[in-house]
């Protein structure tokens, strides 16, 4: 199995969660129904914090060289994310300040270098649907500036998968790791997913269709 195999791989064991998670209910999910720019790029501004945090911790006590090196280059380009996204805001808010996302309490929950690996792939694949639906609601409120602020960050994201991919690849030498590496990164995809359904479930928003 290549790099890109195993990125297709989860892909596929997890098309509905990302289906959904890549729909527009995603955003108002999000924002707690308030679908406001400040609010989306509140959200926004959140996601970017808490995985930076995620991130710096993985680096600062990984053993396997590699990986903590682009756990690093992750982290940084993350809280580079962040500040970007938090100078489009007056106020702009602190991870700390607010409920730790679903997908990142599992993540840090990950002490394994084959698991955070993998969990980085499913983290991007998520990350990469969040920024798709951004851009999107941006471009619909006729503001081609931050939409291209948000396409920007997904390329990020892209070369995130790529380079994750290719760690699992370089570090999962078995199939035992190859399975461990997808289990994670499923466990990371449905961490968010369950947090997606429960937030619309509580407005009273049928989460399954797909809009």
């Amino acid at each position: 199995m290549t790099a890109s195999d195993f990125v297709d791989s989860v892909s596929e064991a997890n098309q509905t969660a990302l289906s959904r998670l890549g729909s527009s209910k995603s955003l108002y999910a999000e924002t707690n129904g308030e679908l406001e720019t400040e609010q989306v790029l509140h959200a926004a501004a959140i996601a970017e914090d808490a995985a930076s945090e995620t991130f710096h911790a993985w680096a600062d006590d990984e053993e396997h060289a590699e990986a903590a090196e682009l756990f690093a280059t992750v982290a940084d380009e993350e809280a580079d994310h962040y500040e970007t996204v938090a100078g489009e805001l007056d106020d702009p808010p602190q991870a700390a300040d607010s409920e730790t996302p679903a997908i990142q309490s599992v993540l840090r929950a990950f002490d394994d270098t084959v698991e955070r690996v993998g969990g980085l792939v499913g983290r991007c694949l998520v990350a990469k649907k969040s920024k798709e639906q951004y851009t999107g609601y941006f471009t619909g409120q006729a503001d081609p500036q931050t939409a291209s602020l948000f396409r920007g960050l997904g390329d990020d994201v892209d070369a995130q998968i790529e380079a994750a991919a290719d760690l699992v690849d370089a570090i999962c030498t078995t199939d035992d790791d190859r399975e461990r590496a997808h289990e994670a990164a499923s466990e990371a995809i449905q961490a968010a997913y369950d947090e997606y359904t429960e937030s619309l479930e509580a407005m009273g928003v049928n989460p399954k269709p797909v809009c």
